[in-house]
């Protein structure tokens, strides 16, 4: 647990600095990358240092201590805290996830309207609105039931979801709501991804068609850079599904009657492990990424910086006294020309 929350932590926050740090990376494509990193981080930060403190206080008072825990459970707990923000981080991620598929789709399909459509002010609008959405969602069972609450469980490592001794088959189904807003959201970005993929494929044969002609490419066709990005968010999306697939068969189990233990254990840290996995795919996929991330570990964009701006300078005060020289008028000899002309 403590290598998980060095990786997690470390990898988000290398992301969150380039993506926002960078002036290349000021794109919507990038805002909603952080925006990915800030819910890992989220999760690195909160939700599993709680669970190592949970287990450091079994290891030194045994069983026990959870047993006393589980009889003050329906009062404040920690885990009130920890359940929603693990859940809603988890919302954000997958809607983080298909708003990217939309992003890519949208630049693929309709690459001269992408400045039009996309832009930063919605971007951001829309990262807001996922995040309040899912955090909503997120305290739904809590706000419209009054026989769930929140408590750490001892199979899971995790604060879940429970049920009160008497509780109902309305009170089971909100839990439903999960992998139905999960699997909503990824059946749709899988959907996009087989759109814009089509697109992509019409794309290269186009592209075949006029090598092989010697004529030169439609120009409104999406880059190169274009259709890695988009194959990235792909990988992004599968990485996820998979991750997410078995907390949603334990929830199912959950409200059929199962009992899944060891299940429930590799299911939720299974998902929890997919923080860390955004920043591989980064690092594998994205050359820019790759090469600003070795810039900020060798401090290379700190000694750069200051001198690009001086000779950026230097070749403008040099282009305005060239040009002043060139409108200056000459003046020379009675028999020469008034002007002398380049």
């Amino acid at each position: 647990m403590v290598l998980l929350i060095i990786a997690i932590t470390l990898g988000n926050v290398v992301s969150l600095v380039i993506f926002l740090g960078s002036k290349r990376f000021w794109t919507p494509q990038g805002y909603l990358k952080a925006s990915l990193a800030l819910a890992d981080i989220a999760v690195g930060v909160l939700v599993i240092p709680y669970s190592v403190h949970r287990e450091i206080q079994v290891v030194l008072q045994g069983e026990d201590y959870n047993q006393d825990q589980s009889e003050e459970v329906w009062r404040f707990h920690p885990c009130h805290v920890i359940g929603p923000i693990f859940a809603g981080c988890t919302f954000v991620s997958i809607t983080t996830i298909f708003l990217l598929s939309i992003e890519r789709s949208i630049t693929v399909l309709r690459p001269l309207h992408k400045n039009i459509v996309v832009t930063k002010k919605r971007t951001l609008g829309l990262i807001l609105f996922s995040w309040l959405l899912c955090f909503f969602l997120a305290l739904v069972p809590l706000l419209f039931s009054r026989d769930i609450t929140l408590e750490y469980n001892p199979c899971s490592r995790m604060c879940n979801y429970a049920f009160s001794p008497p509780h109902q088959s309305s009170d089971l189904n909100i839990l439903l709501l999960f992998p139905a807003f999960d699997f909503s959201l990824l059946g749709g970005t899988l959907v996009i991804n087989l759109i814009t993929f089509s697109a992509i494929r019409q794309f290269c044969n186009i592209r075949k068609r006029l090598a092989e002609s010697e004529t030169q490419r439609i120009s409104n066709s999406p880059s190169f850079s274009d259709i890695r990005a988009a194959k990235t968010i792909v990988i992004l999306t599968l990485s996820f599904s998979v991750s997410f697939g078995p907390v949603a068969v334990f929830v199912l189990g959950s409200v059929l009657g199962y009992q899944w233990c060891d299940f429930s254990f590799y299911a939720f840290w299974i998902l929890t492990s997919n923080s860390c996995w955004n920043v591989v795919i980064y690092s594998v996929r994205d050359r820019s990424f790759r090469r600003r991330t070795r810039e900020l570990f060798s401090g290379k964009v700190l000694k750069d910086r200051r001198p690009s701006v001086w000779t950026e300078r230097r070749h403008t005060t040099h282009c305005v006294a060239v040009i002043k020289d060139i409108l200056r008028p000459q003046h020379t000899n009675s028999a020469g020309p008034a002007f002398e002309i380049f």
